[in-house]
C-alpha cells in the first residue's frame, strides 16, 4: 500500500516503523498546513491515510480524503460529537471510513468484557462503578476515547446508570470518571465494581504504542477496496 500519514508525532512514527517492516511505502507525511501545500496533488496517488493528528485538524483531515477518494483510518479522538456528519458525508460520498476510539486488540477485547461485566451488575445494586483513565502528559483530551466508549458501553448495559462526568461522582445516576495525566504512560483503563465488602477490578494497560500502531495498519489493510464505515468490530470479530 502507498500510505499517507496525517499526524506525524510520536503515534504517526510508530505506524510509520511497523508499515515499513510490512513492505508499505509511505507515500508523504502531513504534519502542519505547509505539508499540505507541498504534498496535496501526491495525495491523490494515496491507497489510504492514516490520520493520528489533533481534534484541531482531524475533520479537515477526513473531508480532504473523502475529496480525493482515498479512504481513511481515523485514531485521533476528540471529535466523535461530529461523527454523525462524518459517517453521512461517508456515505453520501461514497467513501470509506475506519475509525475507533483505540486500535489495540487488547483494548477491543477489553470492551467485550467491560459490556458483560456490565450486564452481569445489573442485579447487584449494591456495586458502585466508576472509571480511571491514566495517561501521558501530551495527550490532549480528557477523558480518553477509549474511556468515553467504556462509559458509553457501561451506560448501555447497565440500566442504573443514565451519563458520565469527568470526574468523580456520588450521584446514584451518574459514572465517575477519573482522569490522570502522567509522564510516559501509553494508556491505563481501570473500571471498578466496588461494594461495602469487596472490589472487583477489571484493567487494560498498554507498555508500548505499538499494539495501537499494528492495529492501525491492520485496519488500512482491511479496508482496501471496500467502501462504506468501519470499526474493529468489523476487523476483530
Amino acid at each position: 500500500m502507498k500510505i499517507a500519514l496525517l499526524g506525524y508525532g510520536k503515534m504517526g512514527k510508530e505506524i510509520e516503523k511497523i508499515a515499513l517492516e510490512r513492505n508499505h511505502e509511505i507515500l508523504m507525511k502531513i504534519d502542519s498546513f505547509e505539508d499540505w501545500n507541498e504534498h496535496i496533488y501526491d495525495f491523490l496517488q494515496a491507497d489510504v491515510a492514516i490520520e493520528f493528528s489533533t481534534p484541531a485538524t482531524v475533520l479537515d483531515n477526513i473531508v480532504k480524503s473523502f475529496a480525493a477518494n482515498v479512504p481513511i483510518v481515523v485514531g485521533t479522538t476528540g471529535w466523535h460529537d461530529q461523527l454523525k456528519t462524518i459517517k453521512d458525508l461517508c456515505q453520501e460520498k461514497q467513501q470509506c471510513l475506519f475509525y475507533a476510539s483505540n486500535f489495540s486488540i487488547g483494548v477491543n477485547i477489553f470492551f467485550e468484557i467491560n459490556k458483560k461485566l456490565a450486564g452481569l451488575m445489573n442485579t447487584h445494586p449494591e456495586y458502585e462503578v466508576f472509571i480511571e483513565e491514566v495517561h501521558h502528559l501530551q495527550k490532549l483530551d480528557s477523558p480518553s476515547g477509549t474511556a468515553i466508549t467504556l462509559a458509553d458501553d457501561i451506560i448501555k448495559n447497565l440500566k442504573r446508570k443514565e451519563s458520565w462526568k469527568n470526574e468523580m461522582v456520588e450521584d446514584g445516576e451518574t459514572l465517575g470518571i477519573k482522569s490522570v495525566r502522567d509522564s510516559n504512560v501509553p494508556g491505563t483503563h481501570i473500571i471498578t465494581y466496588k461494594s461495602a465488602n469487596d472490589e472487583i477490578e477489571i484493567k487494560h494497560q498498554a507498555q508500548n504504542r505499538l499494539g495501537f500502531a499494528m492495529g492501525a495498519i491492520l485496519a488500512a489493510e482491511f479496508i482496501q477496496g471496500k467502501k462504506g464505515i468501519y470499526q474493529m468490530k468489523d476487523l476483530l470479530f
